[in-house]
């Protein structure tokens, strides 16, 4: 296996970077799921599974920065057989991806009201205690955190949290399986054992 990616296949980097997104996806949800459903509010239990929560985020954030550079940097191994449509909806989804990729972190950060622990290592300060916060949010648009928290939430966890995000990862896992074993193509092969 090479380190690049081939016109073939992927490369031991993008397939690290692909698996390590998607299980820290779950790990975020995970944590975030079980402080909302198996813990009480502002329990010790809860700010940890929050903590935890926050810290994928961030990690999250880091590792989507690196696949863009690395995608940016990278050949993309030959799509499989298909259509101009099936291709045209495979690009727009992985942008679609992508874009949440990197809005759910960054809403996240943004909308969050506690510092973050990152790992119990060390502490990230908030967005609401940055010298950008009050240039941009105080005194350039005049609103209080609680205001610019708002619609900040609001598309952090109603809109890309708890639907579009899900209904792009589903629709990820079945188009790829489509092709594994329907189509007979290599789609999950050249992300996994190529």
């Amino acid at each position: 296996m090479t380190i690049k990616n081939t016109a073939k296949d992927y490369g031991s980097v993008a397939k690290w970077l692909h698996w390590a997104t998607a299980v820290l996806f779950l790990a975020s949800y995970s944590s975030i799921y079980y402080r909302r459903w198996f813990t009480e509010v502002k329990s010790f239990e809860s700010m940890i599974a929050f903590q935890l929560h926050l810290s994928v985020g961030v990690t999250i954030a880091v590792i989507v920065v690196l696949r863009i550079v690395w995608h940016i940097t990278n050949q993309t191994p030959d799509p499989e057989p298909g259509t101009f449509l099936e291709h045209t909806a495979a690009q727009l989804e992985h942008y679609a991806l992508y874009a949440v990729m990197i809005i759910l972190p960054v809403t996240g950060y943004l909308g969050t009201d506690v510092n973050t622990n990152y790992f119990f290592m060390f502490e990230i300060p908030k967005f609401a205690d940055t010298q950008l916060f009050i240039s941009l949010v105080t005194d350039s648009l005049g609103i209080s955190f609680k205001e610019f928290k708002m619609p900040v939430d609001f598309i952090h966890k109603n809109i890309l949290g708890e639907w579009l995000a899900w209904f792009l990862i589903l629709d990820h896992v079945l188009v790829a399986l489509s092709y594994q074993f329907v189509k007979k193509g290599r789609t999950i092969s050249k992300m996994t054992t190529s």
